[in-house]
C-alpha cells in the first residue's frame, strides 16, 4: 500500500509537469508569435541592404516562417516529441548543443550562488534569532529587508564600479579572457571572472533564507521544550547546537530549493551585466532575435529545471511535517 501511494505521487507530479509544459509551451509560442520583431532580419544582421527580396524569401522559406502559426507550432511540438528541438536561427547550431553548453556554464554560476546565498542567510538568519530584539537583530533585518528591494543588474553594475573600474581587482565581464581559447584558461582567471557574477546573484538571494530561518528560530526558542532546556542551564550557543539547528536547517533547505525559479530570474539579470556567457544571456538574445526555437527550447529547459526544484522543496517538507506527507506517502 505504501509503495502504491509513492507511485501514484510520482504519477501526478509527472502528470503535472507534462500539463506545465505543454501550457508553457503554447503560452511563450503565442507571446513570441505576437513580437514585432523580424526572425529573417535577425537571422541576416548588418548584411541586410546586401540581401534582395528574393533571397529573403528563400530564408523565410528555408526556415518555415511562411507558414501559419498553428502550423509552425505543430511542426515544432512534433519535432520536440522525437527529441529534435530544433536549430537556432542565431547560433545555426542545434538548440540540444546550444543549451548544454550555455546550462555548463549558468550551472558553475548559479549553483555556487545557491550555495553561498543559503549558508550565508542561514548563518545570519540564525544570529538574528538568537539575538532577536537586540540592535544585532535590526541591523541584520534591515540588511535583509534592503537586499530584497535592490535589483540585481543594479547590484551588479554597483560591484563593477567598485572592484572592476575603480580598484581592477577582477575582470569587467565575460566567462573568459578576450581573445583567448577556452582550453588554453587556467581555474584561477575562470574563478576571477565568475567571481563577481556569483557575488551579486549570492547577495540578492540571501534575504528570504536569512528572514525565514530568524522566524523559525524565534518559534523554536519561545517553544515549551526549549524553556526546560532553559531551566536545566542550557544557553545560547550550546542551545543553539543542541535544539536550535535541527529544527530549522531543513525547512531553510526546502525554502532554497523551492526558489529555483527566482535564482533563474536573478541569473539572467546577472548574465546580461556582466556578459557572461549562459543560459540567462542566450534567452535574452533569442528574444531580442526572433530566435523562436532557441527561446522554446530555453524556456521548457528552465521549467524543468524549476519543477525540479520545487519537486524537492516539497518532498522536504513532506519529510518535515507528517501532516502535510499524509495522503501522499
Amino acid at each position: 500500500m505504501h509503495y502504491q501511494r509513492i507511485a501514484l505521487y510520482i504519477f501526478k507530479k509527472i502528470g503535472k509537469l507534462i500539463t506545465l509544459l505543454v501550457a508553457v509551451s503554447i503560452l511563450s509560442f503565442t507571446l513570441i508569435s505576437l513580437s514585432p520583431i523580424d526572425p529573417v532580419r535577425s537571422y541576416i544582421g548588418a548584411d541586410m541592404t546586401r540581401v534582395g527580396p528574393e533571397q529573403r524569401e528563400n530564408i523565410a522559406e528555408y526556415w518555415g516562417l511562411n507558414e501559419s502559426k498553428v502550423q509552425k507550432f505543430l511542426n515544432w511540438g512534433s519535432h520536440l516529441l522525437q527529441g529534435d528541438l530544433g536549430t537556432s536561427l542565431l547560433y545555426r547550431s542545434p538548440v540540444t548543443a546550444i543549451i548544454a553548453e550555455r546550462f555548463l556554464a549558468s550551472l558553475a554560476l548559479m549553483g555556487l550562488a545557491w550555495v553561498f546565498s543559503g549558508l550565508f542567510g542561514f548563518l545570519i538568519g540564525s544570529i538574528a534569532g538568537m539575538k532577536e530584539g537586540t540592535w544585532i537583530d535590526r541591523i541584520i533585518k534591515g540588511y535583509c529587508y534592503t537586499l530584497a528591494s535592490t535589483p540585481a543588474f543594479w547590484l551588479g553594475l554597483l560591484l563593477v564600479m567598485i572592484f572592476s573600474v575603480s580598484l581592477g581587482w577582477f575582470p569587467i565581464g565575460l566567462g573568459t579572457p578576450a581573445g583567448v581559447l577556452a582550453g588554453d584558461v587556467s581555474l584561477l582567471e575562470r574563478l576571477r571572472h565568475l567571481f563577481l557574477p556569483t557575488l551579486t546573484l549570492s547577495i540578492v538571494g540571501v534575504a528570504n533564507v536569512a528572514l525565514h530561518t530568524r522566524q523559525k528560530l524565534i518559534e523554536v526558542l519561545n517553544s515549551d521544550y526549549i524553556r526546560y532546556a532553559n531551566a536545566k542551564g542550557e544557553h545560547g550557543f550550546k542551545l543553539f547546537l543542541r535544539h536550535g539547528i535541527k529544527n530549522i536547517a531543513l525547512p531553510a533547505i526546502s525554502l532554497h530549493f523551492a526558489s529555483f525559479g527566482e535564482l533563474f530570474g536573478g541569473a539572467v539579470l546577472t548574465e546580461q551585466v556582466f556578459s557572461y556567457p549562459g543560459l540567462g544571456q542566450a534567452v535574452v538574445q533569442a528574444g531580442l532575435g526572433g530566435d523562436i526555437p532557441l527561446l522554446l527550447g530555453i524556456v521548457l529547459f528552465m521549467t524543468i529545471f524549476v519543477f525540479i526544484g520545487n519537486l524537492i522543496a516539497d518532498i522536504l517538507y513532506k519529510v518535515i511535517d507528517p501532516r502535510i506527507r499524509k495522503g501522499d506517502f
